[in-house]
């Protein structure tokens, strides 16, 4: 196993309607899908996909979504012998994609939130763990505690970064974030930070990090610690859903990177695995 990837499940209610709702409007929307979902789970994939060997440590729920959670990662080939199983609802989200591929959602974390960080281990062989900011605070801190004990970089999809500190980001190996993202860790208006300033206040924030600001139809711009930013500009395709393009270049770029892949080569190829994902040809 290289990589170990703790995080979110959901089970995902996706939604198509011409754009979303105005307040106490009912909108009739064209179709609905319900799909795996959550930060973690999706990451954990993409990046098994990619090529990775891959465990992922979360928590699901005694029902129907769960049992199907688990028998999407067992499929993928996912080891997961650190997923716990708690009595309440899985955790979910509902989605509403418009007719321009742009969506909005709310997720309820449910037993996500009741994940038991004392019952995990790093396992031996792990390279890498990936995280996001989906489960509770004090759950990051210490599953980040534990890898930093046992000699292994974090990867940190910041995703939501509400609520996070620069000492929560110490020992973070690589940070990915996105624009909107990168605005809240750093207190400011996204419409006031332009792409190479935020990659230097994220560097002032979190100076031991490499940093990764995702700009979507823009590209990515990034640099490692003490560089200076370098863009990769998006490639050009058509939008049929937005909808989970960040977690496919975070589980992308994690597969990449730890199979010694240069920086700037794996964020390329995790761009071209989230241009596949956006087009509805991954």
């Amino acid at each position: 196993m290289t990589i170990l990837v703790t995080g979110a499940l959901h089970w995902d209610v996706v939604v198509h309607a011409p754009r979303l709702p105005h307040i106490d409007e009912t909108l009739r929307g064209s179709s609905v899908a319900y799909q795996f979902g959550g930060k973690g789970g999706n990451q954990a994939i993409a990046a098994a996909l990619a090529g990775a060997d891959v465990a992922f440590a979360g928590r699901i729920g005694s029902d129907q979504a769960g049992a199907e959670m688990k028998r999407r990662l067992t499929d993928a080939g996912i080891d997961i012998s650190a997923l716990q199983v708690g009595p309440d609802a899985s955790g979910m989200s509902a989605a509403i994609v418009d007719g321009d591929g742009n969506y909005g959602a709310v997720i309820v974390s449910a037993e996500n939130h009741k994940f038991d960080t004392g019952l995990l281990t790093i396992p031996g062989g792990c390279r890498m763990v990936l995280m996001q900011n989906e489960l509770t605070h004090a759950a990051l801190l210490e599953i980040k505690q534990k890898a930093h004990q046992a000699d292994v970089p974090v990867v940190l999809n910041a995703a939501p970064a509400l609520g996070l500190t620069g000492a929560d980001l110490e020992s973070v190996k690589v940070l990915i974030v996105n624009r909107v993202e990168a605005s809240d860790l750093l207190g400011r208006d996204p419409a006031e930070l332009d792409p190479p300033e935020s990659i230097r206040a994220l560097q002032g924030l979190a100076p031991g990090s490499d940093i990764v600001v995702t700009l979507g139809g823009d590209g990515v711009i990034f640099a490692q610690s003490g560089e200076t930013p370098e863009h990769q500009p998006a490639r050009k395709t058509t939008v049929c859903s937005t909808h989970g393009a960040g977690d496919v270049f975070v589980g992308t770029f994690a597969a990449a990177y730890v199979d010694g892949a240069p920086f700037g080569a794996a964020i390329a190829r995790a761009q071209e695995a989230a241009v596949g994902h956006v087009s509805g040809n991954r």
